[in-house]
């Protein structure tokens, strides 16, 4: 066991947003629900942390982490287009419906507790 290097560990945490769950490492990148005050370069904090994890034991929420947060950068405003297509067979039978749901895109930049 001669030059064993430890393992790097990567911090994650466990955060909601809205009614969904994202896993968050520094540096990941992810769509969020829509908020009408953040503009492109400004920093969110998303204080809704669940659990934290990666150095040693998972410190776990019950149901939140007190103290805990992500602070992520805004990067960007897209618009995912979601298509729902309906389709019968033999029946001659077919919709196609959709809608543009924007989003705002966000680059976690440090995690917090």
């Amino acid at each position: 066991m001669a030059d064993e290097q430890p393992k790097p560990t990567t911090k994650y945490a466990v955060v909601t947003d809205g009614s969904r769950q994202y896993r968050a490492s520094v540096g990941e990148t992810f769509n969020i629900d829509h908020r009408d005050d953040l503009e492109v370069g400004g920093t969110i904090d998303l204080d809704q942390v669940l659990l934290i994890g990666g150095d040693g034991a998972p410190k776990v929420g019950t149901p939140m982490l007190a103290g805990a947060k992500v602070v992520a950068e805004v990067i960007g405003f897209p618009k995912v287009k979601t298509v729902a297509q309906y389709f019968r067979r033999r029946k001659n039978s077919q919709r196609l419906r959709g809608h543009t749901q924007p989003h705002v895109r966000v680059t976690v930049k440090e995690i917090v507790g």
